[in-house]
C-alpha cells in the first residue's frame, strides 16, 4: 500500500508540473510579440529560470516531470490504465510511450538548467531531432512516419477532448461544471497544436528538409497564417493555458493505479516474445 501511494504521488506531481509549464507556455504565446519570448516547453522552462528562486522551480519542476515520466511509463509498457492489447489500444500506448521519452528530454533539460542555470532556451528541438532522424538511413520516411504518429496523437487528444473521455479518468466533481468545459477545451487545443506539429514533421520528411520541422511556436505561427488566424492563434493560445488547467485538475481528480507486479512480468514477458 505505501508503494502505490508513494507511485500516486509522483503521478500528480507530474501533472502538476506539466500544468505548470504549459500554463507557461500560454502566457509566452499571449505576449510573445511584447516579451519576444518562443512558446515552447524549453522556452517556459528557461523564463522560468530567470526569476526569483528559478532554479529551485525549474527543479523541482525537472523531478515533478521525472514522476509524469515514471506514470507514462506504467501507463504503455504496464497498461495501468487497463488500456489492453488490441487495436485502438496499441496506438494509445505507444503514444503514451512516446510522451514518456518527450517529457524524459524536458525533464532532463529542467534538472541540467537548473544546475547550471543556463538561460538559453534552445526551443524544443524538433528540427535537430528532424535533422538526425533524416541522417539516418530511410531517414526521411521514419520522419514521415513520426509525423503521422503525432498527428494520429493530435487526433486522440482531440477526441479524448470533444467526447469528455478524459472523465472516466479525472473524476471531476460537479460533472456538467465549468471546470469540465475548460478541460475539454484545452484538450481539444492540445490536439490541433500537436497535429499541425506533426504535419510540419511529415512535410519535412517529404521535401527532405529538416527545418520545415517545428514545435508548438511553429505550430501556432502556422496557424496565424491561416484566414483568421489572428484570433485562432489567441484561440489556440489561450487553449493551451486551458490544457494546463486540465493537467492541474488531474494532478488533484486523476484516478492513478500503481502497476501490479504481475502486469509488469506480463509486460517484459510479451517483449521478449515481440
Amino acid at each position: 500500500m505505501p508503494s502505490v501511494i508513494r507511485f500516486e504521488l509522483l503521478a500528480k506531481l507530474g501533472y502538476a508540473a506539466r500544468g505548470i509549464v504549459f500554463l507557461l507556455v500560454a502566457v509566452l504565446a499571449v505576449f510573445s510579440g511584447v516579451t519576444g519570448g518562443q512558446p515552447e516547453t524549453k522556452s517556459a522552462i528557461s523564463t522560468l529560470l530567470q526569476q526569483p528562486l528559478g532554479r529551485v522551480w525549474v527543479g523541482l519542476i525537472g523531478f515533478g516531470l521525472l514522476g509524469f515520466v515514471a506514470w507514462r511509463l506504467a501507463q504503455s509498457i504496464a497498461d495501468a490504465d487497463g488500456q489492453g492489447n488490441r487495436g485502438k489500444a496499441i496506438i494509445i500506448r505507444a503514444a503514451l510511450l512516446g510522451s514518456a521519452v518527450t517529457y524524459l528530454g524536458l525533464a532532463v533539460y529542467a534538472l541540467g538548467h537548473a544546475l547550471n542555470a543556463s538561460g538559453d532556451s534552445g526551443g524544443s528541438g524538433e528540427k535537430g531531432l528532424a535533422e538526425w532522424v533524416m541522417s539516418q538511413p530511410f531517414g526521411s520516411y521514419i520522419a514521415i512516419a513520426i509525423g503521422m504518429g503525432l498527428i494520429v496523437g493530435g487526433i486522440v487528444t482531440g477526441a479524448k477532448g470533444a467526447l469528455r473521455k478524459f472523465e472516466k479518468y479525472v473524476r471531476i466533481p460537479y460533472r456538467s461544471g465549468l471546470v469540465s468545459y475548460v478541460c475539454m477545451y484545452g484538450l481539444i487545443a492540445r490536439g490541433v497544436v500537436f497535429s499541425v506539429t506533426g504535419v510540419l514533421f511529415a512535410y519535412a520528411g517529404f521535401s527532405v528538409d529538416p527545418d520545415q520541422a517545428g514545435g508548438i511556436a511553429d505550430a501556432l505561427e502556422w496557424l496565424r497564417g491561416m484566414p483568421f488566424g489572428s484570433a485562432l492563434y489567441l484561440v489556440m493560445a489561450v487553449g493551451l493555458a486551458a490544457f494546463g488547467i486540465y493537467n492541474l485538475v488531474a494532478a488533484r481528480y486523476r484516478t492513478v493505479k500503481g502497476p501490479k507486479l504481475d502486469d509488469v512480468k506480463r509486460a517484459v514477458s510479451l517483449n521478449k516474445n515481440c
